[in-house]
């Protein structure tokens, strides 16, 4: 009771200081800390909060996780949705929470956000984990778009569908949101073989508190194209400069993560090294529920 009303003080002091951030630690503040930035625009941390936070933070880790502005719990009309904006709101939680260094769990979208920080203000960054997290946008949507051009070959109407969303505007949120709406119909975010453990998670979450809280900003992708000049990019390049600065790359991905290319997976396990790559199999994209118990013991091999 303690430590929820802790958490409870320390949101509201947030929304006090005019940060319109929900925010919940996990873990004593004394041990190393762990940032997790969720996926999006438009997403959320309930997912991981639901089945991950605590089981990470009782690995020896102070775990923060939070919704980014404008984003799930993190109410505000005024959000521009910008890596700007979100590197503001990351500096003020390191300021709060009085954190001079973290590791930083970037998910899916959150992995552009993480990578982009971490090149900006190395200083704050002591590992980048990147887990399941996008990193060559325009060979996502590739990708996404050629598998179902072979999938449905003989299939004129979903050909015809595949096409147009071909030929939108590769620049906009109408592009992004039809290319990842044609890969959930098709199961790429998709465990392919749920295991016991894994049914558990994701049925106990859907039970839980934080599944009621798993709020969608449907506005958010549409503003974060319409404010955000980097709105397609491949961060690899930052990623090598990060590297190179000396703050180790660590990445972590499901085998039958339906959104990434065979290619795009060597391309950033050379980029992290053998040693900081890992491929869980029967995984897809939302691998610390899919592949819980492996995802946390790399994470703990990593950071400890």
């Amino acid at each position: 009771m303690k430590s929820i009303f802790l958490s409870l003080c320390l949101i509201m002091s947030l929304f006090a200081n005019g940060q319109n951030l929900y925010i919940k630690t996990y873990g004593n503040e004394k041990n190393k800390a762990i940032i997790f930035i969720h996926g999006g625009p438009s997403g959320n941390a309930t997912l991981f909060e639901g089945t991950t936070a605590q089981n990470l933070a009782d690995q020896g880790f102070y775990v923060i996780a939070y919704d980014r502005r404008g984003e799930g719990r993190s109410t505000d009309s005024d959000a521009k949705f910008t890596y700007e904006e979100a590197f503001q709101d990351l500096n003020s939680i390191y300021k709060k929470y009085n954190v001079k260094k973290a590791a930083i769990i970037g998910h899916s979208f959150g992995g552009l956000v993480a990578t982009l920080y971490a090149h900006k203000y190395p200083q704050n960054v002591s590992a980048l984990v990147l887990a399941g997290a996008l990193f060559s946008q325009q060979e996502t949507y590739d990708h996404i778009l050629n598998t179902l051009k072979k999938k449905y070959s003989g299939d004129s109407e979903q050909l015809k569908r595949i096409n147009l969303v071909e030929n939108l505007d590769k620049n906009s949120a109408e592009y992004r949101k039809k290319c990842y709406e044609l890969a959930g119909e098709n199961g790429f975010f998709k465990m392919p073989k749920p295991t016991a453990a894994s049914k558990k998670l994701y049925a106990d979450y859907e039970a839980g508190e934080f599944f009621k809280t798993n709020i969608r900003n449907k506005n958010a992708p549409l503003l974060f194209y319409q404010n955000e000049k980097q709105n397609n990019i491949d961060s690899r390049p930052s990623l090598k400069k990060i590297k190179a600065s000396g703050i180790p790359v660590f990445a972590i991905y499901g085998k039958e993560d339906g959104v990434f290319s065979s290619a795009q997976i060597q391309s950033i396990q050379d980029l992290a090294g053998e040693n900081h790559f890992a491929l869980l199999d029967n995984c897809s994209h939302y691998l610390f529920v899919d592949q819980q118990k492996e995802f946390l013991a790399n994470i703990k091999k990593w950071l400890e």
